[in-house]
C-alpha cells in the first residue's frame, strides 16, 4: 500500500533531523567538542532541540501512517504533517535563545495539538469507524 502523505512526510522529517543534526555538528566542529556540551549554552540548546525533535517524531510518523493506512490520503492529513515540520522548524530557532519565545512555545504547542488530534483521529478511526467490537482469537475460539 502507497501511503504518499506519510512517505513525503517522513522525508522530510529525515531532512529536518539533518538539519538541526548539523546545527549542533557546526558547534562541535568549530569548538572542538567531541563530547556533551562543554559548557557551550548554545550547544546544550541544540542538543534539546534535537533530542526533542527525536522524541515525539517517531510517534507522530506512526500516527500518521496507520491512519493514512485506514482513512487513505486526504487533506487533513496533508495540513497536519505540514503544520507539524513548521512547528518543528519553529521550535528548533527559537531553542537557540536564553529566554522563552513565541518560536519554541509556538512550536511545541502545535507539536502537541497535531500529536493530540492524530491519537484522536486515530482512536475515533479504531472505535467509531464500526459498531462492531473484534474479538481477539483466543475469546472467538472458546464460544
Amino acid at each position: 500500500m502507497l501511503l504518499p502523505i506519510t512517505l513525503t512526510f517522513a522525508a522530510a522529517c529525515a531532512l529536518l533531523n539533518l538539519w538541526i543534526a548539523t546545527r549542533c555538528a557546526r558547534i562541535r566542529i568549530a569548538d572542538k567538542v567531541m563530547h556533551g556540551d562543554a559548557g557551550n549554552d548554545l550547544l546544550a540548546r541544540r542538543m534539546r532541540a534535537h533530542a526533542n525533535f527525536v522524541e515525539y517524531t517517531p510517534i507522530v510518523l506512526i500516527l500518521f501512517a496507520l491512519v493514512e493506512m485506514a482513512v487513505g490520503a486526504s487533506l487533513w492529513l496533508w495540513i497536519g504533517a505540514l503544520v507539524y515540520v513548521v512547528a518543528r522548524v519553529a521550535h528548533a530557532f527559537g531553542m537557540d535563545a536564553d529566554k522563552p519565545t513565541v518560536w519554541r512555545a509556538g512550536g511545541a504547542l502545535l507539536t502537541w495539538g497535531v500529536m493530540v488530534a492524530m491519537a484522536i483521529a486515530a482512536l475515533m478511526i479504531a472505535y467509531m469507524a464500526t459498531r462492531e467490537m473484534p474479538v481477539p482469537p483466543a475469546m472467538a475460539a472458546r464460544g
